[in-house]
């Protein structure tokens, strides 16, 4: 038919006592929260209002008798808080409406049947079954589920129902996202660890901590703070150069050798090694700090400056030369260039045996050199010393212009 006023329906039933059930569906009928209150027959227990144009006003004007109640395909998005209580109802129909999420039953305490298929819950309520604890059956399939966290919740609350969700599995699918889309829910398995906010922050936390600890111990363990440091005043210095004296970039090589030493093996180097290079045929001419170090200039920049000039760096090992600061420093900007220009200028004399042991950690560069380069043995017999100076000539051996 075409009735349309809900609260006149009320008052047509209001005399008839015997009445029990009456079909009211595929109508025109609309309830307005404005309304004159409704009025129904007290006698009413079973009333179907499916296919009509209700909202949710439509909870204000109900029998308060009503056993069962038949709202099917309408237009109610939400189950009224304030509504009158439903203290007899026991099955309610609100399939093919607009609902965002399972009614509680604060309205219906007797409630022990609910059909809620093809509506819009997304993510239903986990604790439907707490708040309605005489619901025997619930219908909640063909929803356009969105699986995602919260989702895992209302999939446990099946295992807990004891098979109460009507349809399980088959009419319960992801809907979205649309990589799951066609999923069914029982299928759908995220970790504690995804969907525990607390417990994902501080897995990160934690993680992030160990991370930032191991990279800061093997920052101290391999010295990166030093190499970082001395990398810095290389460029700076090789900056500085280049702006002061911009055609001096052009280096013409001054010195065959650079002789990098400690101060402790320089009795060595004053009475040994000068003497024997420079002296005779084919002298080799030495740049060493004592002497040729520019006064006004950082040491930074003479250590530089003179390896520079240098056709090759000689570094005298020893265990005095591992401990001092100043020979690491020589020895990285040499290696540094050798490098760079992929030159063979370094050339390692070990005057004493170094102990692995006594080698300090950023020395790694010193083990690798003395693991793949050859370096010359200081003899300790006279008769080997000639042998000695004569390797050592043929290995600067290069003529300067």
């Amino acid at each position: 038919n075409k009735f349309e006023s809900l609260s006149k329906v009320s008052f047509m039933t209001s005399r008839m006592k015997l009445l029990k059930y009456l079909d009211m569906s595929n109508n025109l009928l609309s309830h307005d929260a404005a309304d004159v209150q409704c009025r129904w027959a007290e006698s009413l227990t079973e009333l179907d209002l499916s296919s009509n144009q209700l909202t949710d006003a439509v909870f204000e004007c109900l029998p308060v008798n009503i056993e069962t109640l038949d709202l099917q395909n309408n237009q109610i998005t939400s189950v009224s808080k304030g509504m009158a209580e439903l203290k007899s109802l026991k099955e309610l129909n609100l399939a093919s409406n607009r609902l965002a999420d399972l009614p509680g039953c604060s309205g219906f305490m007797s409630l022990e049947f609910l059909n809620i298929e093809m509506n819009s819950i997304l993510t239903p309520s986990a604790d439907f079954f707490q708040s309605c604890p005489r619901v025997r059956e619930l219908q909640a399939g063909h929803n356009p589920f969105k699986c995602s966290c919260e989702l895992q919740d209302f999939i446990r609350l099946e295992r807990q129902s004891g098979g109460k969700l009507f349809g399980w599995p088959a009419a319960y699918m992801c809907e979205y996202p649309e990589d799951l889309r066609g999923t069914q829910l029982k299928d759908f398995h995220l970790t504690k660890l995804a969907c525990n906010t607390t417990l994902l922050l501080v897995t990160a936390l934690l993680l992030t901590l160990v991370l930032v600890a191991a990279v800061a111990f093997l920052c101290i363990y391999l010295d990166v703070p030093w190499y970082v440091r001395m990398t810095w005043q290389w460029t700076q210095t090789k900056r500085r150069a280049w702006h002061s004296h911009p055609e001096e970039q052009e280096m013409v090589l001054q010195f065959h050798a650079f002789i990098s030493y400690s101060e402790r093996d320089s009795l060595w180097v004053k009475n040994e090694l000068i003497p024997n290079l420079e002296k005779g045929e084919g002298c080799v001419q030495l740049c060493q700090h004592e002497r040729n170090f520019i006064p006004g200039k950082s040491i930074m920049e003479n250590i530089i400056d003179c390896i520079e000039k240098s056709y090759k760096s000689i570094f005298v090992l020893s265990p005095n030369f591992v401990q001092s600061e100043w020979c690491h420093y020589e020895l990285y900007f040499a290696h540094h260039k050798f490098f760079s220009e992929n030159s063979n200028s370094l050339i390692l004399i070990l005057l004493e045996p170094i102990p692995p042991y006594i080698i300090p950690v950023r020395y790694h560069k010193l083990k690798a050199l003395m693991a793949k380069r050859t370096y010359l043995e200081w003899p300790k017999e006279r008769s080997k010393h000639a042998l000695f100076w004569a390797n050592l000539r043929a290995a600067i051996s290069i003529n300067l212009p």
